[in-house]
């Protein structure tokens, strides 16, 4: 008797890779050595390294306990108390752009989903529009445009000699770019390398990119978790919606809430005319419908909670200012641990002109390898660890790590 094989229709489907970034996660939990350290993933952790939920975020979870709210669906462009604070969150209560109506707002499934919303508009009411993003970049900005079949290409950004800015290459690259393209911005805290434009750069990259009739594309990641201000964090959408210019906004509350798992953030145009924000508005919930239908509820009604009341949004933000306080912490413990171990002379100091919770040390693959293989630090192979992930008292250990790193691996 014979036994028939059964072939898979899907034999032909390969093994995708990796995830670079949540792999880093999966690494780190297989290994065993006390001394590991996960710097991969952009979350923040307390001092002991353990995950931190806002106890803001707990008030208002309490809150809506206790007003026994429903489950029941939500419309397309998601809650409505929501869309209104993050918009006011984002440019000001009394910005004329909100006065005058000119922004559409769509709940979005965080920044992933309202990036992957926006790329959809590109594509149907942009074709062969080109996107710009900074070279490095957060590493899902290439996967959304691929998925959304918007063609990209790099602007310059990040110069290894001085581990700053390239700004006149940035410049030079919006500058060369095909007139009305989109180029994607980081609003603050730029990731990976936690380096940003000063208020002087912003407003000549400002120039540059009405110039040439270009539509700027802010990515908001982190907005009060860099500086410890919501308004600083701002400044340069804000700076742009100034002078006029149409713009695209994703926003997140991950990091700045802490609301990680509850997928909240936003989609935002900022529109010429009242008219033109209702009809982007009526087709960014057209786009939505056979996406995902209508967003959750749960982390919409936090933010419109905590962002509502003037007792917890006072709050919240004391919060914000004790992690990024506490990250700010870490980064000069580690720039005075690298100082004090490092006698080759090597100027550190880039670390300290870094912001957020992201630093970008300067290390290549095979020195972000060893830093795995020998001293079980997790980390991307570009070199950018998560300073959110670690506490003072593994400074100086991170510190030997880097600097057996840099030193002897070539």
């Amino acid at each position: 008797m014979t036994v028939g094989v059964n072939v898979s229709r899907f034999e032909g489907i390969a093994m995708a890779p990796p995830d670079p970034i949540l792999g880093v996660s999966e690494a780190f939990r297989a290994d065993t050595n006390e001394k590991k350290l996960n710097l991969g993933v952009g979350a923040y952790r307390t001092e002991e390294l353990q995950p931190y939920v806002l106890k803001v975020v707990k008030k208002a979870e309490n809150l809506m306990l206790e007003r026994g709210e429903n489950k029941e669906y939500l419309p397309i462009e998601g809650l409505a108390a929501f869309n209104k604070a993050t918009a006011e969150l984002l440019l000001g209560a009394d910005n004329p752009v909100m006065k005058e109506g000119r922004i559409a707002t769509v709940q979005g499934l965080s920044g992933t989903g309202s990036l992957r919303l926006a790329s959809a508009l590109i594509e149907r009411y942009f074709p062969g529009a080109k996107v710009l993003i900074s070279s490095p970049t957060w590493g899902n900005h290439k996967n959304i445009f691929n998925d959304a079949r918007v063609p990209w290409s790099e602007y310059r950004y990040y110069d290894p000699k001085t581990v700053g800015l390239d700004f006149e290459g940035m410049v030079a690259d919006i500058k060369a770019a095909p007139e009305g393209s989109f180029i994607l911005l980081h609003g603050c805290a730029h990731n990976p390398t936690g380096i940003d434009p000063t208020p002087e750069q912003w407003e000549k990259i400002a120039d540059v990119i009405q110039e040439k009739n270009h539509i700027p594309f802010f990515d908001v990641a982190y907005q009060g978790f860099a500086s410890g201000s919501l308004d600083q964090d701002a400044a340069s959408v804000r700076l742009f919606a100034a002078r006029g210019m149409e713009i695209l906004v994703a926003q997140s509350y991950s990091k700045n809430l802490g609301l990680y798992a509850e997928r909240i953030g936003a989609i935002n145009v900022v529109c010429s005319s009242a008219d033109a924000a209702a009809r982007v508005k009526s087709q960014l919930k057209r786009l939505a419908r056979p996406m995902y239908s209508n967003p959750p509820v749960h982390g919409a009604r936090i933010v419109a909670n905590v962002v509502g009341d003037p007792a917890l949004f006072g709050e919240w933000k004391a919060e914000m200012e004790l992690m990024a306080g506490r990250i700010k912490n870490v980064r000069q413990k580690l720039y005075d641990s690298l100082m004090a171990k490092d006698k080759s002379g090597k100027d550190w100091s880039f670390i300290l002109k870094q912001i957020g919770m992201f630093s970008f040390t300067g290390l290549n693959k095979a020195q972000s390898e060893n830093m795995t293989n020998k001293w079980h630090v997790y980390m991307t192979k570009d070199g950018r660890i998560s300073l959110a992930g670690l506490s003072l008292a593994k400074c100086e250990y991170l510190a030997d790590a880097i600097i057996d790193s840099y030193h002897n691996v070539s």
